[in-house]
């Protein structure tokens, strides 16, 4: 048995209506569905709940104060048994380190799932897989963008998958 993991970040919508039709039938068809922040909305979290089978959702730093208040910073979830930490740093660019992460997460953790670049990562260092989806919309400069990752049996398999040029 595998379980099926759709992740998006930065979506920056204020509604779930605006989020593009095949990220919202990935989140529909996966067993899991990871927010890694920069929501924007409750109408988004809203959403995301109601067609998810199972939503996890962390806040990010250009969320507004009730969604901060309502969502944790970071998240650890168990799947198959592989250790996901989920979290949005509010700071760091597209060089910064990617070990710095991990101190969000006290217990050792298989990959963290990430937002805040808008620049899609998928890059395993020292055992540790971090995978940022990138934006889910599509800009002048970057493309929309979400990753799948297939959990089975402790071992993970993570794709980028590009939404729209």
């Amino acid at each position: 048995m595998s379980t099926k993991i759709a992740i998006i970040s930065d979506t920056h919508f204020s509604r779930w209506d605006e989020v593009h039709p095949r990220i919202k039938q990935a989140v529909r068809e996966a067993d899991i569905a990871v927010h890694c922040g920069d929501i924007v909305r409750q109408d988004v979290v809203d959403g995301m709940r109601r067609e998810a089978k199972r939503a996890v959702i962390v806040h990010g730093n250009s969320d507004p104060p009730d969604l901060r208040q309502s969502l944790p910073y970071t998240e650890v979830i168990e799947v198959e048994g592989v250790r996901l930490g989920v979290t949005h740093p509010a700071w760091g660019g597209p060089e910064f380190p990617l070990e710095e992460l991990l101190p969000d997460f006290p217990e050792p953790v298989d990959a963290i799932l990430f937002g805040h670049l808008h620049e899609t990562i998928n890059e395993t260092r020292d055992g540790v897989l971090f995978l940022n989806p990138g934006q889910a919309y599509k800009s002048f400069m970057v493309p929309s963008t979400m990753a799948m990752l297939t959990v089975s049996e402790g071992s993970m398999t993570a794709e980028i998958v590009t939404v729209e040029k």
